[in-house]
């Protein structure tokens, strides 16, 4: 499975490009030809000791889209980083049509016709569309000619795959919109090599389709030729034409995607044969995680558990500002019941994160009444002991963790007050934290080189495995909130929360999944809810579940 596979693509023919970019001048320059061909050749990056990526080869043909796939830490960023010229490789070469390229800056990158779309956006908000679009090139300019830069810019606008008002200030627009334009700012450059790095994550699924969808018919007409990177099988399988995976700095195979499931990629990238399911097994979960019969479920008659409604968290009328003093939260209602997932989603900034923060304690409401267990609920630690409630917050080394301090004793801050880690209810127990410790990293899989490393020093995943095995290593858990659980890691920690948190499902658990991730959400949840601009807007059974209302609720209509 994870020898090279020898399958390859012909190049596409040349085509004429739609590109109409302004120079220095404003005047509209011919349209550009077909992209060259882009090969990254036995390239190897060390720092110092460490060989981050280890005589790896691409070759990105004209005319079609190239997915790289890896777990973090894999190599994809070390590798497009010395293609942009950002890093310069210790060995190996990049060459463009055949010829080697040095290419020691992002502006060399540039002139060999190669452009990045960034994860986070790098626009500036003040400025509009307009400005965005000429500040991205790379002369200095002295004195702008507006009258001829927008009768270029209108140009360029009225032929390119995207359309956004050239007057509209960016920070007026939609996350949408603002991926648009950092993609419309390459191809005013006429990057004709793009190299995208995860370009839907902050897009609604429509929108994803929508960007995809538009740019892989410039690709189809000789256009552009791009290089995808993505977590997300569905993309590559929907858009791209080849694939290559890396695994820890080395390439593990590559192929065209017509002849790779999703559970063979995923095999590759992993180096091993896992279950081609969503969510991994719980059987790593043994650590005081052993299934229980839930007094509130019984058998149907098809011997599947079925859930009483058992009302655990009942959200009422709750309103909430944001750090901006504008209404975020406008009077949400929602009841999550015993042994079910009900996800949230939601494009980011419509009062997801102030409504967990409600949730978790970390911001006051205007108005309205949480309840857990049908008492009156404001997130003290007393009550959180009392109810079992449990948090899996967005960014987990901010919110949930105290960085400098010890993977131990971040692990022990739900019960370092309590007998065996205190004694006397004051005097700390660390030989008793740290038993505790080597427990839950030997239970959960938390790389750590000892459970006295400052978790700070952990990767993404482990963070997020250390915060997950503190908050379900209880001997009893009533009820669960995560927010954005998998955001920015590699498959294989994404399998392992995934399936963390069903497993708590399952064991009677009241689960409240809020995720920009709507594959996430539609893999995990048993009840399904919209946010948007404040408030719900669309609520379904999963059975029951229009994935065409789903995008239009969130992206606002």
């Amino acid at each position: 499975m994870s020898r090279m596979l020898e399958n390859s693509l012909d190049p596409a023919p040349p085509r004429t490009s739609y590109q109409m970019a302004a120079d220095a001048s404003g005047v509209v320059s011919e349209p550009s030809k077909a992209p060259p061909q882009l090969e990254m050749v036995e390239m190897t990056k060390r720092f110092g000791a460490f060989t981050a990526l280890d005589k790896v080869s691409l070759t990105l043909k004209p005319g079609t889209v190239h997915a790289l796939l890896g777990e973090n830490g894999a190599g994809k960023s070390t590798l497009v980083k010395c293609v942009m010229g950002f890093y310069q490789p210790t060995s190996g070469a990049v060459l463009i049509d055949g010829e080697s390229r040095k290419i020691e800056s992002p502006k060399d990158a540039h002139g060999c016709g190669l452009g990045m779309v960034y994860q986070h956006f790098t626009s500036v908000p003040a400025m509009t569309v307009a400005e965005n679009l000429v500040l991205s090139r790379y002369e200095n300019q002295q004195v702008i000619n507006w009258k001829k830069e927008y009768a270029a810019l209108e140009e360029f606008m009225a032929r390119s795959p995207f359309k956004i008002s050239l007057k509209a200030p960016v920070s007026q627009l939609a996350a949408g919109q603002k991926q648009k334009l950092e993609i419309l700012k390459q191809l005013y450059l006429e990057s004709k090599l793009l190299i995208l790095d995860e370009p839907t994550s902050v897009l609604t699924p429509v929108e994803a389709d929508e960007v995809l969808g538009l740019l892989r018919s410039e690709v189809v007409k000789g256009n552009l030729s791009i290089l995808l990177i993505t977590h997300k099988f569905r993309e590559v399988q929907a858009f791209a034409d080849e694939v290559t995976i890396l695994r820890k700095g080395q390439l593990a195979g590559n192929g065209l995607v017509s002849d790779l499931s999703a559970e063979a990629m995923a095999a590759i990238m992993l180096g091993e044969v896992i279950k081609p399911s969503v969510v991994g097994s719980d059987s790593q979960l043994d650590y005081q995680l052993t299934e229980t019969i839930d007094p509130d479920k019984t058998i149907d008659q098809t011997g599947h558990p079925l859930t009483l409604k058992k009302p655990v968290l009942a959200i009422k009328q709750i309103e909430a500002k944001g750090d901006n003093g504008v209404l975020a939260v406008r009077g949400v209602n929602l009841t999550v019941h015993a042994g079910e997932i009900v996800g949230i989603a939601g494009v980011s900034g419509n009062g997801q994160r102030e409504l967990m923060e409600v949730l978790c304690g970390q911001r006051e409401p205007l108005k309205g009444e949480v309840r857990v267990n049908d008492e009156v609920y404001t997130a003290t630690r007393e009550q959180m002991f009392r109810h079992q409630v449990y948090a899996l917050p967005e960014e987990p080394l901010r919110n949930a963790c105290m960085p400098n301090m010890s993977v131990a004793e971040n692990m022990a801050l739900r019960t370092f007050d309590r007998s065996p880690q205190a004694l006397g209810g004051w005097w700390l127990n660390l030989k008793a934290m740290q038993r505790m410790a080597q427990g839950l990293v030997q239970a959960f899989s938390v790389k750590t080189p000892s459970v006295e490393t400052p978790v700070s020093h952990l990767s993404g995943g482990n963070v997020q495995r250390t915060v997950l095995s503190r908050e379900l290593s209880a001997e009893t858990v009533s009820l669960l909130m995560a927010a954005n659980p998998c955001f920015g890691l590699d498959f294989s920690a994404v399998d392992f929360i995934r399936g963390a948190i069903t497993a708590a499902r399952d064991r009677g658990v009241a689960v409240l999944l809020v995720s920009e991730d709507l594959d996430e959400l539609l893999a995990l949840s048993d009840r399904l809810l919209v946010m948007s601009e404040g408030k719900f807007v669309y609520e379904s059974e999963m059975a029951d579940v229009d994935l065409n209302l789903v995008g239009q609720r969130m992206a606002g209509h």
